[in-house]
């Protein structure tokens, strides 16, 4: 299976529209995780031309109506293992919220995968057992208005492999 990961396209405001780029990126995907701060709901529309898509409320989707692709966190079970998507997860783990923590917290107990957004900042890491990704922002990459970063996730037979796209 083949997941396309994005986050933080904060669409007006960061651009008019999704970046041509985007659709090239994800034109073999499965599956859409979007992991929050989207603004509008044409973005979501945009990507499930592609794909079906599921997205986490970020902090910044407050106006959004209610949709049923969106929800405050997904736990999902892709091809054996178990993934949970939110807009923001603290990582590096702060003192104050341990992953283990933030798992429940968001999930209700622990994942193999978690993909979340909001720092804008693209990321794949392991921790503690854990693959923890973030896409970036295709849009307002590292906070800067230019072509951004997406994520693509492949799991086949309990193997799993993330990678960060850099859009050009």
């Amino acid at each position: 299976m083949l997941v396309g990961l994005i986050s933080d396209t904060h669409i007006p405001q960061a651009a008019k529209y999704m970046p041509p780029q985007v659709k090239e990126a994800f034109k073999k995907v499965d599956l859409i995780l979007h992991a929050g701060d989207i603004y509008q709901l044409s973005v979501l529309d945009e990507l499930e031309q592609i794909a079906p898509v599921l997205a986490a409320r970020g902090n910044g989707d407050t106006k959004l109506p209610p949709d049923p692709r969106i929800k405050e966190s997904h736990v999902l079970t892709l091809d054996g293992m178990s993934l949970g998507m939110t807009h923001s997860v603290e990582y590096p783990e702060p003192p104050w919220c341990t992953i283990e923590k933030a798992m429940e917290r968001e999930f209700g107990g622990p994942v193999e995968i978690i993909v979340s957004g909001d720092t804008h900042v693209a990321i794949v890491e392991s921790y503690k057992g854990i693959l923890i990704i973030n896409p970036g922002s295709p849009t307002l990459p590292n906070g800067m208005y230019q072509l951004g970063t997406v994520g693509l996730l492949e799991i086949s037979a309990g193997r799993v492999e993330a990678r960060i796209i850099q859009l050009r």
